[in-house]
């Protein structure tokens, strides 16, 4: 990160913990994708296809998202996580809870709606913190934020078809 970016974030907030921070974060946008290919290829039944078009496109984004924190994290001067295994320690979304049958696609959404809902307390708590403290971070959060919104809200749509 250039001097004055560190200045800006350094006055007001410990970078370390906000780097920790983005890295839980990005923990649980790697674990999202995964779990959302996951779903796409195990759901089965009448409207599968759907519901799994769905989920890979959703995945993609969570993907997205991932390499987003990336990008801020090391701006910050901060270190991603270089052992896959180690990315469910960090993440605070750290269940997702498949259903045994692959035709439960109502399981499956609530599933996926559990993480959306987990995601946007995270990109909550991170948009407050950084609120009048590092307005780039800020915006990456309520941007994250925005998104994990829009996207719980077409889950439950999906869910009450």
């Amino acid at each position: 990160m250039g001097k004055k970016g560190r200045e800006i974030v350094q006055s007001k907030l410990d970078v370390n913990g906000l780097i920790e921070d983005l890295q839980h974060a990005y923990a649980d946008e790697w674990l999202a994708h995964y779990y959302y290919l996951l779903a796409t290829n195990l759901a089965a039944g009448l409207n599968a296809d759907a519901v799994a078009n769905r989920l890979r496109s959703q995945a993609n984004d969570e993907l997205g998202h991932a390499h987003r924190i990336a990008q801020r994290i090391i701006q910050l001067g901060g270190d991603l996580p270089r052992d896959f295994a180690q990315l469910p320690r960090l993440a605070n979304c750290k269940t997702f809870v498949m259903p045994e049958n692959p035709a439960d696609l109502k399981g499956i959404i609530n599933a996926v709606l559990a993480a959306e809902r987990c995601a946007i307390d995270v990109y909550l708590a991170l948009a407050e913190k950084t609120r009048h403290a590092d307005p780039v971070t800020h915006e990456l959060a309520e941007s994250l934020l925005a998104d994990e919104v829009d996207d719980e809200e077409e889950f439950e749509n999906l869910l009450a078809q």
